[in-house]
Parts: C-alpha cells; sequence; structure tokens
C-alpha cells in the first residue's frame, strides 16, 4: 500500500479499523487543526485502533510541537 513519500506532501497512515469504514488507500482526508486535505498513503500495524498517523516530513520539531492529540477527521 505505501510508496515512497515525499517531504511536504499531505499524507497519513490510518489503523486497520478504519480501513473498514471506508478510509482506503487515496481517500482525501480534512484534519481538524490543519490546513489542506491529506491523502491516506498507509496503513499501521493491527495492534492500533481508531487512530491516524499524520506525516510531517522530516520536520521532527514540527512533529513534537504538534504530539499526540485527539482530532476529528472528515472524509
Amino acid at each position: 500500500m505505501m510508496s515512497k513519500l515525499t517531504p511536504g506532501e499531505k499524507a497519513i497512515a490510518v489503523s486497520r479499523d478504519l480501513l473498514k469504514r471506508g478510509l482506503s488507500n487515496g481517500v482525501e482526508v480534512k484534519i481538524e487543526g490543519l490546513p489542506g486535505v491529506y491523502k491516506v498513503r498507509d496503513k499501521m500495524n493491527k495492534r492500533w485502533k481508531r487512530r491516524i498517523d499524520i506525516y510531517m516530513g522530516d520536520n521532527l520539531e514540527r512533529a513534537r510541537e504538534w504530539g499526540k492529540q485527539q482530532v476529528v477527521i472528515r472524509w
């Protein structure tokens, strides 16, 4: 499912339970608190439920500032 990501790309990985709810590869998603539209590009390990992982490129500081949050997503 995963292909190489490039910095600046707006992409997410989703937990497998969300795949069953229609968040399959290529689906566009709006994330509360972040501008723009993100695309589903990967799936997460089976142990995760009701989660997304937001790709933030190689900007480690931005990822740390964002941290772990509970957000609303729309697709």
